[in-house]
């Protein structure tokens, strides 16, 4: 029912030619719109004489022509007002400038102040030498040698006009710190640049999004979008895949859907990324009719799927048991000469190995050798939790024998899957052998291994096994389900073992392990 009023509702809004939908975007008042910006400050600087004066025409006819022999023995002279002088001198010659600069940070780093700092960056991102500039102004932002970001962004200002700069400064601050992750910096420096009349390029706000995104801060990428929108910084296509992305990973899909139309509104051509973003949304909330439209309208546009489209709808797939359709859709992916990879083959194992079909398992495995691709760990898992499922712990022993030959390092899952395979022919003590050969190897058991052990060891009426298991559980803080916890009071009361039962759940409810609505009185008084 929830896909099918999804559907329903991609369908119109897809299909009307009239459809106007747009990103609620907070509209810019009258009032904002006409606020001037702040002027930007003329400094005066103090000029050289006497000595100072003296100092710096002869550096500086030492460094026109080259001769820094001569200006080595000038170093010990060197003070903050004669390098800022003599960058100011030098400042339409970036290449000198930069050597200057280094010089000094080698002879006497002192001298090399903020405000001298701020020059070079001026004269580099003047001649668009922006990586030589980044370098600088990563290494004044990690080495704390700037307090606060704002004396940065004050030191930058205040030196802007003296050396006829470009607003690509303030936009490379920006995109510095949101390369760095610094996001109060970056949201500072953005506010900072808009009340001087400067606004970041699309490709800096891209990288603060970016970084954004990375660390799942969706909310703040979405409130840092309007902004851009608010502050008319257009969107590019990459803009608009990461708002969808944004969309999608909090579950708002119609909001990602009026994205992709919103680029349609305004002619940039939607990309293999932008609707493989859509259709992975769409597959991982289980609306798998509107990612499939989704793929029909890319193919109507144009737009060839590739591996990562194929591999999304294979895995939302077989996500909801439906491996005939996978496997008609891989069928399809190599028809279209889509070469499936490690991931499809994975999937697919996967699947198969989870319906317990372990032959279907074993042939995708083949074929995937056959295509010259290697299998990694969670292929040889996804094979030997299908083997184990079945019962066929011996084969599933063979292929952990291959992963040393192949170098590769079993995990939890491989252990989880042979553990659940002994426990699958009622063979809790090598199941228990393998869980400890599992904590050795410094993997960690989840609480469905360890559950299933307890079960086990009960069902086998092996009641010493199961108190191991279970004080394995309670060392590790994993919280009983209130049916287990049932299920072990009434085999312990049922062989005799009251006292056993009350210490038991005396250290549970110690630890705070206790599940919700278990009521140790009335169950420990009655063996119903």
């Amino acid at each position: 029912m929830k896909n099918l009023k999804h559907f329903r509702k991609y369908s119109t809004f897809l299909d009307s030619s009239k459809n106007t939908h747009k990103i609620p975007v907070k509209l810019i008042t009258p009032k904002q719109r006409n606020l001037a910006p702040i002027p930007l400050p003329h400094r005066t600087i103090s000029e050289p004489k006497g000595q100072d004066l003296d100092f710096i025409n002869i550096a500086h006819s030492h460094l026109v022509h080259s001769d820094w022999t001569k200006l080595d023995n000038l170093a010990s002279s060197l003070t903050p007002f004669r390098v800022k002088h003599i960058l100011l001198k030098i400042q339409k010659d970036y290449v000198l400038s930069l050597g200057f600069f280094k010089w000094v940070e080698v002879k006497s780093p002192n001298s090399n102040t903020l405000e001298n700092n701020s020059i070079v960056l001026h004269v580099l991102t003047k001649n668009k030498k922006f990586k030589s500039a980044e370098f600088i102004l990563r290494k004044l932002l990690e080495s704390g040698f700037v307090d606060f970001p704002a004396k940065l962004f004050e030191a930058i200002l205040l030196s802007y006009r003296m050396c006829d700069s470009s607003l690509r400064v303030f936009d490379l601050l920006f995109k510095c710190h949101a390369h760095l992750k610094k996001f109060r910096n970056a949201s500072d420096t953005f506010c900072s640049m808009k009340q001087y009349g400067f606004v970041p390029t699309v490709e800096s706000c891209n990288a603060f999004m970016s970084s954004l995104l990375k660390l799942n801060r969706i909310d703040v990428a979405l409130g840092f979008y309007k902004e851009m929108r608010r502050s008319r910084i257009s969107p590019n296509v990459y803009t608009f895949n990461m708002v969808m992305s944004a969309f999608c990973k909090s579950g708002n899909l119609e909001k990602a859907l009026e994205v992709l139309r919103e680029m349609e509104n305004i002619s940039l051509k939607p990309t293999v990324v932008s609707y493989n973003t859509l259709i992975a949304g769409h597959c991982n909330r289980g609306f798998l009719s509107v990612a499939m439209k989704l793929k029909s309208v890319m193919d109507k546009n144009g737009v060839n799927p590739d591996s990562v489209t194929y591999n999304a709808l294979i895995h939302g797939l077989c996500k909801e048991g439906k491996l005939h359709e996978a496997n008609k859709l891989f069928s399809e992916m190599k028809r279209t000469g889509v070469a499936p990879n490690v991931v499809t083959y994975n999937t697919l194992i996967n699947a198969y190995s989870q319906a317990g079909n372990s032959e279907m398992g074993s042939r995708f495995f083949e074929e995937m050798a056959n295509d010259g691709l290697k299998a990694d760990i969670l292929t040889y898992n996804a094979l030997i939790l299908g083997l184990c499922k079945e019962g066929k712990t011996k084969k599933a022993a063979f292929l952990v024998k291959e992963l040393d030959k192949l170098n590769l390092v079993p995990n939890s899952s491989t252990f989880s899957a042979l553990i659940s395979g002994q426990c699958a022919r009622r063979n809790p003590d090598r199941a228990y052998q393998l869980y400890k050969s599992m904590v050795r190897g410094g993997c960690h058991p989840n609480k469905a291994t360890l559950t299933l052990l307890v079960s086990t060891f009960i069902k086998n009426e092996d009641y010493d096994g199961a108190m191991e298991a279970l004080k394995e559980m309670i060392d590790r803080f994993i919280t009983l389900d209130l049916d287990m916890l049932t299920e072990i009071r009434r085999a312990f009361l049922r062989c005799g073992r009251e006292g056993t039962i009350i210490k038991l759940l005396q250290e549970i409810d110690a630890r705070r392990l206790m599940p919700e609505g278990f009521d140790k009185t009335t169950m420990i008084s009655s063996t119903d």
